[in-house]
């Protein structure tokens, strides 16, 4: 796919970047297109630019408590189910990603970040207009948290090369066909760029 690398600048009094699931239990995963450390690595440069231009940063995990009750288990045909005990720093945020003062950490309990969580309230206190979006996986947390936020009115930027999926198919199908709809995808050097003008 060829990505557009035109982008105005943005505002970083009103643009948020909303980090998905980069926890040591879901980088421990193998993805693609891009390796898990790639992933990592773009979004360390997406965060220290936020914070250079004192642009709020979220970081998401998710977790459930140690009797898995309040995580989701739906009657499906390939249910994703929750086997044994999780590692105790299964949900810590990981350590390139270390939250600064300023940062927020949201804690969901399903794919997407805003059900059940304060992170439409913090973004609306913060007078957030603009999202954008990374982490693993594409089409699980980050489309998730990118249908709920575009319903509720944001508009959306997608950094490709700071998101992966569990197989290259996957992570197409969500760039190629529901992103564009809903979204801007660029690479994270272009909404780097924007962000510093």
């Amino acid at each position: 796919m060829s990505i557009d690398l035109t982008l105005q600048s943005l505002d970083p009094k009103t643009t948020a970047l909303v980090i998905i699931d980069l926890q040591r239990g879901i980088v421990a995963m193998q993805t693609e297109p891009y390796p898990a450390d790639i992933v990592i690595s773009q979004t360390k440069n997406l965060k220290d630019a936020f914070q250079k231009a004192d642009a709020q940063v979220m970081l998401v995990r998710v977790k459930g408590s140690l009797d898995g009750k309040d995580m989701l288990s739906p009657n499906a045909d390939e249910p994703m189910v929750r086997s044994g005990e999780m590692p105790k720093d299964w949900a810590e945020i990981i350590p390139e990603l270390t939250p600064a003062d300023n940062d927020l950490i949201i804690t969901k309990r399903q794919w997407g970040a805003f059900y059940g969580t304060e992170l439409d309230l913090e973004l609306r206190r913060r007078n957030i207009k603009t999202i954008v979006l990374c982490g693993i996986a594409t089409n699980y947390g980050v489309e998730s948290t990118a249908r709920d936020a575009y319903e509720r009115g944001y508009d959306l930027i997608f950094a490709e090369d700071a998101m992966a999926a569990r197989s290259k198919e996957d992570h197409a199908f969500a760039i190629t066909r529901i992103f564009p709809c809903i979204g801007k995808i660029r690479k994270s050097t272009q909404i780097i760029k924007a962000l510093l003008k």
